[in-house]
Formats: C-alpha cells, structure tokens, sequence
C-alpha cells in the first residue's frame, strides 16, 4: 500500500498521526470494536490533521479496526480536507429536501464490511446533534451494534506528546502577551471591548489563531459573572474587570484569568486577593503525576472554606485543555472537582484557578493559569505574578 503523503497544511509530521491511529486501533480491539464513528471534531483534527469548522452540519468519519479511514462532509470542506487530514477517502453529500446523511454514512459502513459489527460511535460531542443522532440510530438498527466510545480518542488526548506541548507552550506566552494588552487597554471612559478586542488582536500579531471561545470580560458589577455577557459596558474610575480567555496556537490553548483594577483597590478586594492567591498556590502545590484530580480541588475547598469567603466558590476549580473547536476552549471532561480519582500524569494540561464572587458587594477576583503536568511537579506557563493587575 503506497505511503499517503504528509498533507501541506498539516500541523504534525505523518509520524505523529501513524502513531495515534495506531493506538487508537488498539484501544478498540481491547473493547472488541470493529470500527469507530467519529463525529468529534477534536478527534479528527487529533487523529488525521482534519481542520474545519464543518461540524457544525452532519460530518463523520468512519475508522475500521483495520482498513483506511473514510471521511463522509459537505461540498465545501472537500478541498480543506485533502489539504489539512492525512483522510485520502473523502465522500461528499449534497444538501436537499429529501437528503439523508446518515444513510450514506451506514452505505459507507457496509462497504467496509461492517454489517453485523460493534461499531463505537462519539456521542458526548458539539459534533452530533441530537437530531442527527436520531438518524444514525434509525439507519444503523438492524445493520450493527452502537455503543458509546465518546472517550475512546479523548482519554488519549489528555496526555500530550513533546510536539503538542510545544504549542501549548507558545500560546501559553500568547495568553500572557494578551493578558497584558488588555491591562493597557483599561481605561476609564473606554469601552470593556477594547480590552477584548486587544486580546484578541494582539494574540493574532504574534502569530495565534483565534481561540474557540470569546474572551471574558467582565467590568463592574458583572465581573461576578462566571461567563461572558452580551454588549460592552464603559469603563468607570475604581473600576474591576474580570479577565479570562484561552490563547491558542494551531488549536492547542492555554487558559489565563486576572483581575485588571481601575484606579485605587478597596481593602475589600486586596482581603480577597490575598485569600485567592493563597488558595492558586495552594492548589498548584497539589499537581503532580501520580495524585488524583480532586487533590486539587480539596486544596481549593480547604483554603476557601477556612475564610468568610467560601460561600462565594465555585463547585468546580479547572480543567483539562487541548486543542479544541467552538463554541468552548475547556477539553472536558475531565473537570477538577472533589473526589475525581483521575490520576494525573505527566503531559495533561490543565487549567486551575479560583474564582470570588461576593453577593453582597458584587466585588470579585479570579485568577488562574495554564500548567502541563510533570512528575514532580507542574510546569507554571504564565510569568504573570498572582497579584491584581493595576491598569
């Protein structure tokens, strides 16, 4: 069989993918799977290079334990695909009234002599709607059996290889870069905008792509807000914003999270500083290969619930990171929350941080970091000192 060349816009040599698919295959012999529908996009991008925003419509690959990989996409992702996946079987559907995707997907099946067969389909995914999932099951009833494998591919992508994380680390420097344009940009009478707006520019001057999520940010009394909120708001004198958003590299992000205060700090605020940056440190002094997830977040409890502000926390305290697609920049699960047993290893990226939301006063604080596990430790990415950020 001719050796498929390495695509142009391929983010990792051939090598790199052989190896993934490789162990791939083997994780599905040891569940007794004769072949894998894949509907994350993650996955694909993860296993063959396969980057687009396609997903968003009935998109699927079809990985036999043995035999090439056949991508099933739309007419515009045609070309993307040869272009940016080692895939050379692409096929293609066309939109019309009575269009049937999922159909063409089990013909594709039985092609690949998989009539009969225990199929693992990625359920847990932005890749297949729920809609979309009614037509699978309707197609495939009677022609194979389907059992969730949504953590066939994903369990391995936690931990990345020595090339992943060179990305990670790039845009764990873009993340800083950003972080500090938007500091500059956090003026009284400007609009909470132009901070996002620095991020994001600045993260694109210096060779990032635009992350899979908006930035946060958060002024006044929203910064208590766990999520980005619609419309930007003018900036006040004494002003807070709460700051987080994932810098990516070739998909690869890494999470930050700072408070940016306008003019003077309350004696409010530096109390909850202080107890926030108490409770980071903490929590990074937990990480380390061979601890449980949930290490983390009992550091995170201990510290928070021994102060006035333990009632403000948030249940959980992070995440794993990757190289993910809209609409989030979090890689989950796993999330760091009490008891998870996931032992952590060298290479997972993870994304701690702490988060106070005062009810009373509507004051907040939020500080966190990207960090890639390492046996004794965790490797810190950010340079940028857990204390508020005066603009």
């Amino acid at each position: 069989m001719s050796i498929p060349p390495v695509p142009p816009l391929a983010t990792f040599p051939l090598a790199e993918y052989d190896g993934r698919l490789a162990r791939t295959r083997e994780a599905m012999r040891a569940r007794g799977l004769d072949g894998l529908l894949l509907f994350a996009q993650e996955s694909l991008f993860y296993l063959t290079g396969y980057d687009t925003s396609g997903y968003v419509f009935f998109q699927c690959a079809v990985l036999p334990v043995d035999g090439p990989i056949t991508l099933l996409t739309r007419r515009p992702d045609l070309a993307q695909a040869r272009d940016t996946s080692t895939i050379q079987d692409v096929r293609v559907w066309y939109n019309a009234e009575d269009a049937n995707p999922a159909a063409e997907l089990a013909a594709i099946a039985a092609e690949k002599g998989l009539k009969g067969a225990r199929l693992g389909i990625e359920l847990a995914t932005y890749g297949l709607a729920a809609a979309n999932w009614r037509t699978v099951e309707r197609e495939f009833a009677g022609f194979a059996t389907l059992e969730d494998a949504s953590d066939l591919v994903r369990d391995q992508r936690l931990v990345k290889s020595p090339a992943e994380l060179a990305h990670v680390r790039e845009a764990g420097r873009l993340a800083d870069l950003s972080m500090e344009a938007a500091r500059a940009a956090a003026k009284p009478g400007r609009l909470s905008g132009d901070m996002a707006g620095a991020v994001l520019s600045t993260m694109l001057a210096h060779g990032g792509d635009l992350p899979s999520e908006q930035p946060i940010v958060n002024s006044g009394p929203r910064a208590v807000y766990g999520r980005g909120v619609l419309g930007a708001h003018v900036l006040e004198p004494d002003d807070q914003v709460l700051v987080e958003f994932g810098a990516s590299h070739r998909r690869y992000m890494a999470c930050i999270e700072r408070t940016v205060i306008i003019g003077k700090l309350s004696d409010e605020q530096a109390d909850m500083f202080r107890v926030v940056r108490d409770t980071m440190e903490a929590m990074i002094g937990a990480i380390r290969a061979g601890a449980p997830l949930g290490a983390i977040d009992a550091e995170h409890r201990r510290v928070l619930d021994a102060t006035p502000y333990g009632r403000d926390r948030y249940g959980a305290c992070g995440y794993s990171l990757g190289a993910t697609f809209a609409p989030t920049w979090m890689d989950v699960p796993p999330m760091i929350y009490a008891d998870n047993p996931l032992v952590m290893q060298p290479g997972m990226v993870l994304f701690p941080h702490a988060m106070l939301g005062a009810v009373g006063s509507r004051r907040a604080v939020g500080m966190g970091h990207t960090v890639i596990v390492t046996e004794t430790g965790c490797e810190v990415l950010s340079r940028l000192p857990l204390e508020p950020l005066i603009a």
